[in-house]
């Protein structure tokens, strides 16, 4: 694997696919952390809530895995949040959906984020390689 990131963040409401990706990203040693979310809203707020701007760069996520299908705020809403956030914010993070969505609709509304990662559950090393090839 190449260089360690400082800390990834998982947002999916299924607790089974979460411990099994934090145990994934703990084997592969890919990060110093790893949050997990349930909720999208608890996430976002967590990430870049009011005091995004005075918050410390190190703690904002080099990568954060979220899922598309989710009660309340779904993954499509996360992105658009985050979508609006400045340039600067952006830049700091690779966001990533992982999903179990092929839907041809789900994957075009995804691609309106040229810099939005699509990847099909379930979320392995192989796919973590490659990821980690191509963004960092």
């Amino acid at each position: 694997m190449s260089k360690k990131l400082r800390s990834i963040v998982l947002v999916d409401d299924n607790e089974t696919t979460s411990f099994l990706n934090n145990r994934l990203l703990s084997r592969l040693d890919v990060a110093d952390q790893v949050h997990t979310f349930r909720k999208a809203e608890q996430a976002f707020q967590f990430l870049w809530g009011e005091n995004e701007a005075s918050a410390d760069p190190d703690a904002v996520p080099a990568l954060v895995f979220v899922d598309l299908k989710m009660p309340g705020m779904d993954g499509f809403e996360f992105l658009k949040l985050y979508d609006a956030l400045p340039d600067q914010s952006k830049a700091k993070t690779v966001m990533a959906v992982l999903t179990t969505s092929m839907h041809a609709a789900d994957t075009a509304r995804v691609a309106q984020y040229p810099d939005v990662e699509y990847l099909a559950k379930p979320l392995t090393e192989e796919k973590m390689e490659k990821l980690l090839k191509k963004r960092f």
